[in-house]
């Protein structure tokens, strides 16, 4: 390596001495470094490289030289004090001088000495004492303002020197402090308002002690011309004198300073809570609300259903908490198009969790809470249901009332509860939908039904203890209820479990209580028993099962559950096709991991057809004309959006009834044989829609969907969305409401079923409501309500049950009755 590219390496790095010097010097100043006459000789390459290595600072002489300006500037400004005090003490030694030659001037006039020089004397002593004092005051108040910055840099700049240069990421004791300062005003709430304070009595100090020293005012006096100097920068026009009026004119400045951060400070003070309120982050102080923790699309119904259920309490309050912005919350809320009967809706944004957002929400004071399910996957969906149950039972205050989750699978059930224990109640989506949906396949109008007795708007179930009633047979109470129909009992002796349909000889026992059907928990109340004759049903009608063919149009998560319980209710024989877009490979490994084994199933054989439902050619391929039900299910692909899974269907019903349409006057003299036990135009046969002989139920999402479907007549629906709202908020009321519905949906149990007029009565037959109810006793059933021939809906627990009237064999019964 020659020397050139060794020198050339570093940009700070030279030799000592340097290469050109080394050969200079050899040829003009060798005598000058030599004693004897021989002629230098240059030093090798070898002894250069051999040699020390300089290296210069980097630190800047600009920056180095910073505090010794400020301390030479500082010494400067005290050196002038230490004048302005000797002249002082050499004005006094001649003010002594002269009050000498006065007292030899007055000797000679024969005047007392002593009194002058006693006066005198005193005169001096006390302006000596008060000028030092003064003088120490501005002395001080320039210490106390130099001190700290003189202090800082010195520290920095001794700092600087320590450190060597190999540390490239050493920080500066500049940032360390800001960093400090920083940290101390961001972890302490009340740091910025202190130092504000600390910042304005040290003004105020340094301000009064620099105007005692340029002033013959006293200390206080001048503390408080400070002070009104900072509180006001006007009042420093009065000052006289130079000195007065640099104290001045910097105390105001920093007075303006002052008040210029505290303005601020209270500005953001300001913005800060109003920001916290727009965001929803202030503490909800409440007790006895019902708490809504998620958001998804059936929250629009769940407030509807609320709202009407606190109406005759004369409103309530319902607390939302979702991860979604509170202005967003409060404009999509309103948007709703229904009142809210004195019912506020508060919105906070926060996460279920959380234990202090769910703090936040007063959650350990609410009445109920509910637990909505996201759309999307079902398990992620549960996931985050479980553990938000987990997060509930983990509030160290306890919980006041019940939990109540939705869940979009079945098999998750058991696990939730099994967290939550005895204060959660689970409502599992899509298996109470797609057993409704069978249901509704097999006997058009109950979804309706449904509607009434879940919905607030008409009638519900309610629960209650009646003393007046015990000791009295289930067959007397059921007519004991002019406002109410009986269906019911909680029998206490049985840990509170709910019969459902007992038997008539049931005898009520003490602590017993009575289910029934009201229109509200303070409109119906026992009376006396009315005299009713019990008559004899007409004839023992029993409808033998017969082979069905039933088509499902999509595919839902649940439909392993569907099929199972098809396979219970359908005769022998009975045909299930199932027609979607899911390749039939993969359907029957959903239907396997689902843990449905299809050779096992004993009453139906699945029938699988590829295609989409909403390409007319596919569906011509179906023998439409030949199905007694049509299932229109929300598909699985298209479930997260509500007006999606909705166009979709409205698209599908509207082509599979045109195909119909074209088809069925081909066929229609066979399709008669098919009418059952209902005449052709009674009202299950309007259900019936385009044929006498199909009947298509449709999954609906969103709510402005059915009043499409209501005004066209084409279709019966299944509101989903709605009718799962309706039953979270009406287990969120009681509790023991879920056992009910649990049973009425469940494989086994009770159910609710549409009836024919003429199991119970001939035509023309004149009879009151409470005939007809003993008379369905005979057939183990209870009679909830009915539909007269000509009328477009359902009339659930009749008002004047006693007044007789003629019925019609077009009639129709809503009981309550065991499953077949």
């Amino acid at each position: 390596m020659s020397l050139e590219s060794e020198t050339s390496g570093s940009g700070r790095d030279w030799f000592f001495p340097s290469p050109s010097f080394l050969r200079s010097s050899s040829s003009q100043y060798g005598h000058r470094f030599y004693s004897n006459s021989k002629p230098c000789t240059p030093p090798t390459l070898t002894g250069i490289r051999h040699r020390r290595r300089v290296k210069f600072p980097r630190t800047s002489t600009l920056t180095n030289d910073k505090p010794q300006t400020l301390t030479i500037v500082f010494f400067l400004l005290l050196l002038l004090l230490l004048r302005n005090a000797h002249l002082e003490s050499q004005l006094t030694k001649l003010q002594g001088d002269i009050l000498g030659l006065n007292l030899r001037l007055h000797a000679c006039h024969r005047l007392d000495p002593l009194n002058v020089t006693s006066s005198t004397s005193e005169d001096a002593n006390p302006g000596l004492s008060e000028n030092f004092k003064r003088n120490l005051a501005l002395f001080f108040s320039f210490t106390l303002l130099f001190i700290p910055l003189i202090i800082f840099k010195y520290i920095d700049y001794v700092s600087k020197s320590i450190f060597s240069d190999n540390i490239p990421e050493r920080v500066s004791v500049n940032k360390q402090i800001a960093y400090r300062v920083d940290v101390f005003l961001s972890v302490y709430p009340y740091a910025k308002p202190l130092v504000l304070l600390v910042a304005t009595l040290l003004l105020i100090l340094l301000g009064g002690l620099a105007l005692f020293g340029v002033t013959t005012e006293d200390l206080a006096h001048c503390l408080w011309l400070s002070w009104t100097y900072v509180a006001d920068s006007g009042n420093h026009a009065s000052s006289q004198g130079i000195g007065p009026r640099l104290v001045a004119i910097s105390i105001s400045f920093g007075g303006m300073l002052i008040f210029a951060m505290m303005l601020g400070l209270v500005s953001d003070a300001i913005s800060e809570k109003f920001d916290s309120l727009r965001k929803g982050k202030s503490e909800v102080v409440e007790q006895n609300h019902t708490l809504i923790l998620g958001w998804s699309d059936k929250l629009g119904s769940l407030l509807n259903q609320l709202a009407i259920a606190n109406e005759s309490l004369g409103g309530g309050t319902v607390v939302v908490m979702a991860e979604r912005d509170k202005e967003e919350m409060e404009l999509d809320i309103a948007k709703m198009e229904f009142g809210f009967k004195g019912t506020s809706v508060i919105c906070r944004s926060g996460s279920p969790l959380i234990l202090a957002d769910l703090k936040k929400v007063s959650v350990s004071k609410a009445r109920a809470i509910i637990v909505l399910a996201e759309d999307g996957n079902a398990d992620q969906s549960d996931a985050r249901a479980l553990r938000t149950v987990l997060s509930l039972t983990g509030v160290k205050e306890g919980l006041r009332g019940h939990i109540v989750v939705e869940l979009s699978d079945l098999d998750n059930e058991v696990l939730v509860k099994l967290v939550g224990g005895d204060l959660v109640e689970t409502v599992v989506a899509h298996d109470v939908i797609g057993r409704l949906m069978i249901q509704c396949a097999r006997q058009p109008g109950l979804a309706q039904i449904w509607e009434d007795i879940l919905g607030f708007e008409n009638c519900e179930f309610y629960i209650k203890r009646w003393p007046q009633l015990e000791g009295m047979q289930f067959e007397d109470v059921l007519i004991s209820f002019p406002a109410a129909i009986p269906c019911g009992i909680k029998v206490a002796s049985y840990g509170g479990k709910i019969i459902l349909n007992p038997d008539d000889s049931y005898v009520l026992q003490e602590g017993d209580e009575i289910l029934v059907i009201a229109e509200d928990d303070d409109t119906y109340a026992p009376a006396s028993l009315p005299t009713v004759w019990r008559g004899s049903l007409p004839k023992d009608f029993v409808y033998p099962k017969s082979p069905e063919r039933i088509l499902f149009c999509g595919w839902r998560r649940d439909m392993e559950d569907m099929i199972m319980v098809l396979d219970a209710s359908l005769a022998h024989g009975s045909e299930l096709w199932m027609f979607n877009d899911v390749p039939e490979k993969e359907r029957e490994k959903k239907l396997t991991d689902g843990g449905l084994d299809i050779n096992r199933l004993e009453n139906i054989s699945l029938v699988n057809r590829d295609g989409n439902a909403v390409i007319r050619r596919h569906l011509e391929s179906l023998p439409l004309e030949s199905f007694d039900s049509i299932l229109i299910l929300a598909d699985e692909s298209v479930e997260d959006s509500a007006i999606q899974a909705d166009s979709r269907s409205l698209a599908t019903l509207l082509l599979i009834r045109d195909i119909q349409a074209r088809r069925l006057p081909y066929v229609a003299m066979a399709s008669q044989a098919h009418g059952g036990s209902f005449s052709k135009g009674s009202w299950i046969g309007e259900m019936k829609q385009a044929s006498d002989k199909t009947v298509i139920i449709s999954e609906i999402l969103d709510p402005r969907t059915k009043n499409l479907l209501s005004m066209s007549r084409i279709s019966d629906y299944v509101l989903s969305n709605e009718l799962v709202s309706m039953a979270l908020a009406m287990v969120a009321e009681d509790r023991q409401i879920n056992d009910v519905l649990e049973e009425l949906f469940a494989e086994e149990g009770n159910e609710m079923h549409i009836r024919p007029a003429d199991l119970y009565l001939c035509e023309g037959e004149e009879l009151s409501f409470y005939e007809i109810m003993l008379r369905a006793r005979q057939r183990r059933e209870i009679v909830i309500g009915y539909r007269l021939a000509n009328a477009e809906r359902a009339i659930i627990n009749p008002p004047a049950k006693t007044d007789r009237r003629k019925w019609s064999l077009k009639d129709v019964f809503v009981v309550i009755t065991e499953k077949e």
